[in-house]
């Protein structure tokens, strides 16, 4: 069989998953691909559609792996235009600079399977882009045994959208198998998800992010080495931290908790807002689960756990241990957690911020 599911890193169970469907010779009209972001949802799915089609001339598989269409039609958040309207096509409406932006992203994408499309002002799935999908497959290709539709961040479909959608997966068109791709699978209609064969995508281990960096965003390894264990199990997101001056943001999270700590709340908070003002993308809840991954480092070095995430900071945090051994980190941990979910429900910032400084002070009360 060919091995065209090799190169996808990491993801063992879900690549067996799909072997054995493919051997099966039953290949489902509809697969749901679940789980974070950055591990690699994308490029199994458009490996799986050149693996549909080996059989084919090597032009063919080519096309595929380059996202070219009629072969592979990716559908993904895009902005609406001036005036738009639904029987608008998807981008009838959009303007030369977005459209130029729209085919850069692709572009990279074509090239780098892990890179994550991003385009200003793209928040949902437009009905129109469904509705495109049907006109486009009506159109026979007999050199071909399966086209793909890829609808990246799947969850971003409105309800009508995913109503549109329900049609076509309901009476599949011949030839074609769509790959819905989501880290929010909660979000799609129960109607849909039974329609598609579930595989559940799991988070990267720290040598495969490391593997996805320095192959296919050219980061040096003892740098994708340092960020890995932040990286949530996400090769998009841990790029995104080092996108983000990933060394300077340590060091700075570092220097809030110490204002915290000591009760400085004035000077802790302003500390907070100029981390938050460094670049569009850190947000409150990456600062948070840096403040978590510390806390995590204060557990471990209690229980005599070695593989910290502040390998740098060590003797900081036996210091803490030393001083402060009776302190409720666990606590702390968990109540950091919830104010973290808590930024989803319309709640100040400025609260939360101050909440989760006055949280970390009583790590040192007594």
């Amino acid at each position: 069989m060919p091995d065209l599911l090799d190169d996808i890193v990491g993801q063992d169970r879900q690549k067996e998953i799909l072997n054995k469907i493919y051997n099966s010779k039953r290949i489902p009209n509809a697969f749901l691909f679940s789980g974070p972001e950055g591990v690699g949802k994308f490029y199994t799915a458009v490996r799986y559609i050149a693996l549909l089609n080996h059989n084919k001339n090597e032009t063919i598989r080519n096309k595929i792996l380059h996202l070219e269409e009629p072969y592979v039609q990716i559908i993904f958040p895009l902005p609406r235009g001036r005036g738009e309207t639904p029987k608008d096509s998807p981008t009838e409406k959009l303007s030369k600079d977005i459209l130029e932006e729209i085919s850069n992203e692709l572009s990279i994408k074509s090239k780098n399977p892990y890179y994550q499309i991003s385009v200003n002002n793209a928040n949902n799935i437009k009905i129109s882009s469904i509705r495109e999908i049907k006109r486009k497959v009506s159109f026979n290709y007999d050199e071909i045994n399966f086209r793909g539709i890829i609808i990246n961040e799947a969850h971003k479909m409105s309800a009508e959208a995913q109503n549109a959608l329900l049609k076509s997966l309901e009476e599949p068109p011949g030839g074609v198998i769509f790959f819905l791709l989501s880290a929010s699978e909660n979000m799609l209609l129960d109607t849909i998800k039974s329609r598609c064969w579930k595989v559940e995508f799991n988070p990267l281990n720290e040598n495969e992010i490391v593997k996805i960096l320095t192959t296919y965003f050219n980061v040096d390894e003892s740098t994708a080495q340092k960020v890995a264990p932040f990286g949530n199990g996400s090769a998009w997101y841990s790029k995104t931290l080092l996108d983000n001056g990933f060394t300077e943001l340590l060091n700075e999270v570092i220097i809030l908790l110490r204002y915290s700590l000591a009760k400085r709340y004035f000077t802790a908070i302003n500390k907070f807002e100029s981390i938050l003002n460094l670049n569009d993308n850190i947000t409150f809840k990456v600062v948070i689960e840096l403040i978590l991954k510390w806390l995590d480092d204060i557990l471990k070095d209690r229980n005599n756990i070695k593989n910290l995430y502040f390998t740098q900071h060590v003797e900081t945090i036996k210091k803490f241990n030393s001083k402060f051994a009776s302190a409720n980190v666990y606590q702390v941990y968990t109540d950091l957690e919830k104010l973290s979910g808590s930024f989803d429900q319309n709640i100040s910032l400025n609260i939360i911020i101050m909440n989760t400084i006055f949280k970390l002070a009583t790590l040192t009360n007594g």
